[in-house]
């Protein structure tokens, strides 16, 4: 059965993947920044971290809570960030975008899985400049698990897999010589294992493609923070524009490659 097939279940499924999304966007902010802060996501309430004060269902209702609270804590009065606003908007946005995009199938689980274990990096990394090797095992386990179930065939998921090892391998050779070169760390270790995890989703094209808008999108994060950030860290974490490509490549990247392709064809 496909969304498309009725214009009913057509909005009833996006009405459930926005509201599905919110409250995904809402976990994962309170898992990143637990993991953040070596802290379990997994057990203990929400608590207002002004106030310490556990928080009520009228408190995480998502987006909702935050708008009808006016951004405040409903005990303590202090501000709340609106980041917890935008990334549970955001993620209603992606989990939308991502259902239109593969439809009702294990596709769609697969890649979403993937988007929320990118988001939540995402969001760690920003916060403490590393990248849980949580996200990446549930995102590799996932694709391998996803096999039996897709029209893949095995040549298929053995390129995927060179992919990956291109792309992992690849990158540890260069930073390892960069690193010699340089006398410093020049890309992490959680960097290069992303990369690994994302050549098995994307493949060989899709993974360049994707690493060239990562260092785009990496050079304009550098820019922006040093211009209007508020950090004195001078490290720029790489891990959201990796994530940020790879999300991009894996909602839009097949009409790209394939202008790309039929252009080196066509020359």
């Amino acid at each position: 059965m496909s969304i498309h097939d009725s214009r009913l279940i057509l909005i009833y499924c996006c009405f459930v993947a926005l509201a599905l999304g919110a409250v995904m966007g809402s976990f994962l902010n309170c898992a990143a920044w637990r993991i953040a802060h070596d802290q379990s996501f997994l057990k203990g309430r929400s608590r207002c971290p002004e106030c310490g004060h556990v928080l009520g269902v009228p408190d995480l209702v998502p987006l909702f809570s935050w708008l009808f609270l006016r951004g405040k804590c409903r005990y303590c009065g202090a501000k709340v960030s609106v980041r917890y606003f935008l990334t549970e908007l955001f993620m209603a946005v992606v989990t939308l975008v991502c259902l239109l995009r593969f439809d009702l199938t294990i596709v769609c689980l697969r890649n979403y899985v993937f988007l929320c274990c990118l988001f939540c990096l995402a969001l760690v990394d920003l916060e403490n400049y590393t990248i849980p090797d949580g996200c990446l095992l549930i995102s590799a386990a996932v694709w391998l698990a996803a096999l039996p179930f897709l029209h893949m065939s095995w040549k298929e998921a053995l390129m995927h897999l060179v992919a990956a090892l291109i792309f992992g391998g690849g990158l540890l050779i260069l930073s390892l010589v960069m690193d010699r070169i340089l006398k410093r760390d020049s890309l992490g270790g959680g960097d290069i294992k992303l990369f690994f995890v994302v050549g098995l989703y994307l493949g060989i094209a899709a993974t360049l493609f994707s690493l060239l808008l990562a260092c785009v999108l990496g050079l304009v994060f550098a820019f922006l923070r040093k211009r209007i950030g508020n950090s004195k860290n001078e490290q720029i974490p790489f891990g959201p524009s990796i994530a940020a490509a790879a999300a991009v490549m894996l909602l839009f990247g097949d009409p790209m490659v394939r202008w790309y392709l039929g252009l080196i064809s066509a020359a």
